[in-house]
């Protein structure tokens, strides 16, 4: 496939700089088969999923940092039963010296499982920073949420940004993965117009097979499948493929304007495995730009 016009060399690569990647409590023998293939200091964001307790969460952030990466764990707002737990929980990654960074999210459930609705209420509770927190990543949504209206999504960027500045906790925003650079672009330089100076880091997905990236996208409403193949560069007719991100890193890259856009990283949403993901990436920041295409 044509490449098409291509940035520079400097700007191809300088978004991998201090990328971030994504795991499960399940994921540690697979960063432990990976690990010499990632910058030492790596953020590695550990998920807090509902079917993990809190043995595995607080497993994985101290395996990420025995192999020299920053663990930033998850807290997710409507999983926590109650304020013990999230108690417990942060009480376990400062014993552990796992728990500088985390990142806060209200979560999959639809209804709270305990006293926290969202990811603002876990930041008002003061709690974060009593048991060492100094810094807290939240969620952004570029092409919005499947259950949540826009100006919801923006009022709440605004208040956790401001809940964080109030209580002298770094931030950044980490976005929801997509496979159009335009309008993560266009959302990036729309929360600078609002005044959120946070950094940002772009969510990616890393290579992973085409019937995967499609129903991921479908569940999380990022995109119908017609128009990510079309923006991706991916097809459709034949779903064993693999791809991955080449076309939308180039394209974020040739976009990316900083005095526009403010200090962005990329953040690797880990679909098809720690190990596959670092390889690319590796791969794709040691070839020239011109020869980063599509994913095949």
């Amino acid at each position: 496939m044509n490449p098409g016009p291509t940035a520079p060399r400097a700007t191809h690569t300088a978004l991998l700089e201090d990328f971030s990647l994504e795991m499960t409590g399940k994921d540690v023998p697979h960063l432990e088969e990976a690990h010499h293939l990632v910058p030492p200091g790596t953020r590695i964001n550990v998920t807090f999923l509902g079917n993990e307790d809190l043995r595995m969460r607080l497993a994985a952030a101290r395996a990420v940092k025995r192999l020299g990466f920053v663990p930033v764990p998850h807290l997710s707002a409507r999983r926590l039963a109650s304020r013990a737990e999230l108690e417990e929980f942060l009480e376990g990654l400062r014993a552990d010296g796992t728990g500088e960074h985390v990142f806060v999210v209200g979560g999959d459930p639809a209804r709270p499982h305990g006293p926290y609705e969202d990811a603002l209420a876990v930041i008002r509770t003061g709690l974060l920073e009593r048991y060492g927190v100094r810094h807290v990543g939240v969620s952004g949504y570029p092409e919005g949420h499947p259950a949540i209206a826009g100006p919801v999504l923006w009022t709440a960027l605004a208040d956790k940004t401001a809940a964080l500045a109030r209580r002298r906790l770094g931030g950044h925003v980490i976005t929801q993965f997509g496979f159009d650079a335009g309008p993560v672009l266009s959302w990036v330089a729309e929360t600078r117009g609002r005044g959120i100076d946070l950094p940002v880091r772009i969510g990616v997905p890393g290579p992973a097979g085409v019937r995967r990236l499609v129903s991921y996208a479908t569940r999380f409403g990022v995109g119908t499948s017609a128009s990510i193949a079309r923006k991706y560069g991916f097809s459709l007719t034949n779903l064993m493929a693999t791809a991955g991100p080449d076309r939308f890193l180039r394209d974020l890259a040739a976009g990316y304007d900083p005095a526009v856009h403010g200090d962005l990283r990329v953040h690797f949403y880990t679909f098809g495995g720690l190990r596959a993901t670092a390889e690319w990436v590796a791969g794709f920041a040691a070839r020239p730009a011109a020869e980063s295409g599509a994913g095949a």
